[in-house]
């Protein structure tokens, strides 16, 4: 275990040359001196096991600064600092001291994240904590190339001359500090880099002593570790002459460290909604979320202009998600469309409605849907096989993104081939909760998880709905929530969606027969609309706190989907 004497906040390195030491001194000793290197190798060295003493169980993670381009700045290279984000590109992997391996992954902030979640993880103050902070003169270097924490200096072979060992000099961090001025600008970031259109911040993770499945593409992550920038370090030569930097396209030239910190990973985790909830957890017991429930579907309702059908429907989309798919079938999913709209109402109810979702789910974009909107903006992610990275778009989203779309504003034109191609994707995503990646020489679908709701007068035929409800409003809405409401609500939502769910075989029978007796009174009656009453009817289950389903709740939703039916005649 790693000495007081080693400030894991403002010096880890030296904690982990510290357990570096003695894992090869160990291995030393178990090979008897033979052949300490093959004994060592494939081994861990403990210094995760440290951090994460540290970090979880002593609560040090509050004391770790969160990197965010507003303290970029502001923090001391060679720290340890958290950094979340959402995997937007998958790099591959980077050789290191001949034999080791390290992931290489460029995240980026979370596209659509609401500013609450910011709020819920505070750190530290950094100018209060100068061994964190970045002292204000450095001296200036110009070289080429990454100088990484482990030394690495590849070849044309993507291997490395040096050892794993960190290096003596990269653990002597300057004690002196002092905050930086207020009026010194933040370093521009990533320049103009067209792989993240409107980006101005990113993070290149390195990941050491992972398996290569444990992150995927749009995973959202807390990343802990060691953080290097340098805004002051060249940019690396273009030597013509060298064939071998001809021949061999090294992906993160197009992110240079002068650009784009790097943080090397010591300790990581996925993220879920539950851990953006400020509360502590609490015991979700049915007696709590009924009373939660009925407080959210009231304040639903009043926003809605006392459209007690509209709320009780969006109650049932804010809690849907993908529970699982069978061959093409995708199950839990209920994408929502609000007819009636026109552009006075959308500019009244809708707007209100896009504020609540934002101060209630993580992630959520509002999407105008023009004629010139489809016709110019680039929905689908495709790679650039030129630099080897991949240039996101809109579609490239992290899980449980709710999408609102208003339809009011669409006018008479023409689809451009580009707009016919957005037009396709979208509803690709709303019937399937795929989105197709272009790869230059073939395509690809990769399966995602969105809540998407359609504002349009009539019903939606670019985005076909699982559940359209016509909007009736009685009133105009004059409502508002207060901070511990919405914190409430957040957490019901979060845990609702989260809730295992499960049949009774008797009752599952009992609603099949129904199902079947109400396909032979109508006709028009299809396996997708069935399929759509019973996932309401298990989220309304769900959102009574029930893991189970229940006649009553069958029972509920038959009476919405009366009431919905005979609205729309």
């Amino acid at each position: 275990m790693v000495g007081p004497q080693y400030d894991l906040v403002g010096n880890p390195l030296g904690a982990v040359r510290t357990t570096f030491e003695k894992a090869a001194a160990a291995a030393a000793a178990e090979s008897g001196g033979r052949d300490p290197v093959a004994a060592f190798r494939s081994k861990d060295w403990g210094a995760s096991e440290v951090f994460r003493s540290f970090l979880f169980d002593q609560g040090g993670i509050d004391k770790v600064p969160l990197l965010d381009a507003s303290n970029l700045g502001l923090i001391k290279p060679n720290t340890l600092v958290r950094f979340r984000g959402m995997v937007q590109d998958m790099l591959g992997n980077e050789f290191y001291a001949g034999a080791f391996k390290r992931h290489l992954f460029h995240c980026v902030p979370v596209p659509g994240q609401n500013s609450w979640t910011l709020e819920s993880t505070p750190g530290p103050d950094l100018r209060q904590m100068s061994n964190c902070m970045s002292p204000e003169q450095r001296e200036k270097r110009k070289r080429d190339g990454d100088d990484d924490i482990m030394d690495v200096s590849e070849n044309g072979n993507g291997e490395s001359s040096s050892s794993k060992k960190p290096k003596e000099d990269a653990v002597q961090i300057s004690s002196n500090s002092a905050e930086m001025p207020a009026t010194e600008a933040v370093p521009e970031m990533n320049g103009n880099d067209h792989h993240i259109p409107g980006s101005s911040f990113s993070c290149l993770v390195k990941i050491y002593d992972m398996p290569e499945s444990q992150v995927k593409l749009n995973d959202v992550g807390e990343f802990i570790g060691v953080y290097t920038f340098d805004p002051e370090l060249a940019a690396p030569n273009d030597n013509s002459d060298d064939v071998m930097f001809d021949l061999i396209e090294d992906v993160t030239a197009q992110l240079p460290p002068s650009k784009v910190p790097r943080l090397h990973c010591l300790v990581w985790r996925k993220l879920s909604s539950q851990d953006f909830l400020a509360k502590q957890p609490v015991e979700p017991l049915p007696s709590l979320l009924k009373g939660i429930r009925q407080s959210l579907l009231s304040h639903l309702t009043q926003l809605l202009g006392n459209d007690d059908l509209a709320a009780q429907c969006l109650l049932l989309h804010l809690l849907s998600r993908l529970r699982t798919r069978v061959d093409v079938v995708t199950v839990g999913r209920l994408s929502l469309n609000f007819t009636g709209f026109n552009r006075e109402s959308a500019s009244i109810f809708g707007n209100q409605l896009n504020t609540l979702i934002q101060r209630l789910v993580p992630y959520s974009q509002a999407i105008p849907l023009s004629i010139e909107y489809l016709n110019t903006t680039t929905l689908q992610p495709r790679k650039d096989n030129k630099s080897g990275r991949l240039v996101t778009g809109v579609l490239q989203l992290p899980q449980g993104t709710h999408l609102t779309f208003d339809e009011t504003i669409m006018q008479s034109g023409s689809l451009t081939s580009k707009g016919v191609e957005n037009t396709v994707l979208l509803k690709n995503l709303m019937e399937s909760l795929m989105v197709e990646y272009d790869f230059e020489y073939y395509k690809l679908e990769m399966a995602t998880d969105v809540q998407m709701l359609t504002l349009s007068e009539g019903k939606s035929n670019i985005l076909p709905s699982d559940l359209v409800v016509p909007f009736r409003p009685s009133t105009v809405p004059a409502v508002t929530a207060t901070p511990e409401e919405l914190e409430s609500w957040r957490w019901y939502l979060a845990t609702v969606r989260s809730l295992p769910q499960s049949n009774e075989p008797a009752i599952l029978q009992t609603i099949q027969d129904e199902m079947v007796n109400a396909m032979r009174e109508d006709r028009s009656l299809g396996c997708s609309e069935l399929s759509r009453w019973l996932t309401m009817a298990q989220i309304t289950a769900s959102s009574f706190g029930e893991k189970s389903l229940s006649m009553e709740h069958w029972q509920t939703v038959k009476e919405l989907e009366r009431l919905r039916k005979q609205r729309m005649q």
